[in-house]
């Protein structure tokens, strides 16, 4: 028997090599692991936020459009409708379509839900439009200058030839 250099406590060398020694330890780790906090997701869009996410967007229709525009009272552009409307619901989007595309789920065309974001190639360059889809393919949207934020339908061959990806906020 010798005695570890931690306490003096005698420790035969049966004990030293057993891996049945360590097993409570383990089994008091891992509990008291358990009881440890692990971060949490950013909150994601649930069926009923959702819902209420459309029916903001509808709320907004014939506000303003205004190129940098990103609340009701100054008027929208794309963007800044699809930013302000979701930001009333808790969830943080990037405020332009580009880092929209490139930092949200893509999702398949056919597997698109309300409060989805819809984006088109409008200048000749993909991602260069976003609106809100709210089902029965109609999405809410901030046009252009001159024009207001108004309800779209993917069956005018104008935006359905112009869809270029859907991506889902979380």
């Amino acid at each position: 028997m010798r005695h570890n250099s931690a306490g003096g406590i005698p420790v035969n060398e049966t004990m030293r090599s057993s891996p049945l020694r360590l097993a409570p330890l383990i089994c008091v780790a891992l509990w008291l692991g358990g009881c440890s906090t692990t971060p949490t997701a950013p909150p994601r869009a649930s069926i009923g936020n959702r819902q209420a996410v459309v029916t903001e967007a509808l709320r907004l229709q014939g506000q303003p459009y205004r190129y940098g525009g990103e609340t009701p009272e100054e008027g929208f552009d794309c963007s800044g409708l699809v930013q302000y409307v979701y930001a009333r619901h808790g969830v943080r989007l990037p405020r332009d379509t580009q880092s929209m595309a490139q930092q949200l789920p893509e999702v398949s065309t056919g597997q698109r839900q309300p409060g989805d974001l819809l984006f088109f190639n409008t200048e000749g360059k993909p991602f260069s439009h976003v609106g809100l889809y709210i089902g029965e393919d109609s999405f809410v949207h901030a046009p252009r200058n001159g024009r207001q934020v108004m309800r779209s339908s993917l069956a005018q061959p104008y935006w359905l030839t112009r869809l270029v990806g859907v991506r889902r906020p979380r």
